[in-house]
């Protein structure tokens, strides 16, 4: 896909200011969104969306499909009636610097269930587009909203540690937990829904300033998630539910041990067979709530490194081949031309160059990695120039790392054979 030249910021919604422990899709977020308007950007980087898990890394979520309810906005559930002014002012002295995870999920929790119990007392609009809602999001939704609240009854055990008839999905188990369990399963459904009205009100708003949302698909999900949870014969699973092998990267100058993520390896045969319906109901799902997405560890798509599942280190792993073509290939037929960005860094062989290039995906570069003296650099911006004009031109982007969060500042390619320079201030 052939992007035009411009730019823009990453801020993930959690790092906006506010009131209310955490960053979320109130106020504050209206106001960035016209401060990049104000200094003629057009894009709005985000990290994943996600409700996260362990560590509360964006990259480790519950779910690849639904929302973090941590970002729906107290002033927002109080214009609609669900909470009083008296629950919007009874919150904790949250830090103004950082963000306390285990206060705000407390107190946003809490503030949750007065929603709900709002929700279920109130009629109209907001109900009508409720039942749309579950209709339109039920691939997934209703096992999710079953999972969370099947977690909850578990004190938040992970689901490969649940007794087998809940860790195994036994037909007759599972249907008497959709009764036992309707009050938290609607719960969760109503907060699903509340984000996701709450976030395409903020991106139409967005795109109506002319800014467009670049997304994030996180190439592995968690083990603990609703995706693998219910797909377990897609991912490479021992008969107790752990994983057989997981994911991560060599030994390499920055680590003697390589990088251990721990996340399940897809079964490619089986999601082959299938057409990969998964991927494509997860690349449909992403495009309903943003612009472009950045495709994260797209080498992965050639090949992962997989360590086996009982492994301390990543040093005794494999490169295994991944059906990258025939997978994309798929989404294209599916989906049409998909305004993706190839994640392409670390150690990229010329298969992974020639997949991106193929599917003309614009990869990324690293300003921080041009200046260690050698002209040739390719991170160096006058080395940005494409000369073959069928090979997209390349996203340009700053990026650091922190806490395992990958995070950066995107700056749109040009137009092919045109030289780029990043204006961005970093």
């Amino acid at each position: 896909m052939n992007f035009p030249r411009a730019s823009g910021v990453l801020l993930h919604p959690t790092s906006l200011p506010g009131p209310y422990g955490i960053g979320d899709f109130g106020t504050e977020a209206y106001k960035f969104v016209d401060q990049l308007e104000q200094a003629g950007q057009s894009y709005w980087q985000i990290l994943p969306l996600g409700p996260t898990g362990y560590g509360d890394s964006p990259y480790q979520c519950f779910s690849a499909f639904a929302g973090n309810p941590l970002l729906i906005s107290p002033e927002k559930l109080f214009e609609d009636g669900l909470i009083s002014k008296t629950d919007l002012a009874n919150k904790p002295n949250f830090p103004i610097s950082k963000v306390d995870f285990g206060s705000v999920t407390k107190w946003k929790t809490q503030l949750a269930q007065k929603a709900f119990q709002g929700f279920l007392k109130t009629s109209g609009e907001i109900c009508e587009q409720y039942e749309v809602f579950c209709d339109e999001q039920r691939d997934w939704l209703d096992d999710y909203a079953m999972f969370r609240a099947i977690k909850i009854s578990q004190v938040g055990r992970p689901w490969y540690e649940w007794p087998d008839r809940f860790k195994f999905r036994d037909e007759k188990t599972i249907r008497i937990a959709a009764e036992q369990l309707a009050q938290p399963i609607q719960a969760e459904k109503v907060s699903q829904f509340l984000f996701l009205r709450q976030w395409r009100e903020l991106k139409t708003y967005a795109n109506g300033r002319g800014i467009k949302v670049i997304g994030d698909i996180p190439i592995f999900v968690a083990l603990d998630s609703a995706d693998v949870w219910c797909h377990q014969d897609q991912f490479k699973l021992n008969t107790d539910g752990s994983p057989k092998v997981v994911a991560g990267v060599p030994p390499d100058y920055f680590s003697t041990t390589g990088q251990l993520w721990g996340n399940p390896i897809y079964d490619w045969d089986v999601m082959a067979r299938d057409g990969f319906e998964w991927w494509i109901n997860r690349f449909r799902a992403t495009f309903s709530i943003v612009d472009i997405a950045r495709v994260d560890h797209f080498r992965g798509f050639c090949a992962a490194w997989e360590v086996p599942g009982k492994e301390e280190t990543a040093e005794h792993g494999s490169w295994v081949n991944v059906p990258g073509k025939q997978l994309f290939t798929t989404l294209n037929r599916e989906l049409g031309e998909l305004p993706v960005i190839a994640e392409d860094l670390g150690v990229v062989t010329p298969d992974v160059e020639d997949l991106r290039d193929g599917f003309g995906f614009p990869g990324m570069r690293i300003l921080q990695y041009a200046f260690g003296g050698d002209a040739k650099n390719h991170d160096l911006p006058h080395n940005y120039l494409k000369t073959v004009s069928l090979i997209p031109a390349r996203m340009i982007t700053t990026q650091r790392s922190a806490g395992g969060i990958r995070k950066s500042v995107p700056v749109r390619p040009a137009t092919v054979n045109q030289p780029i320079m990043n204006t961005n201030s970093v």
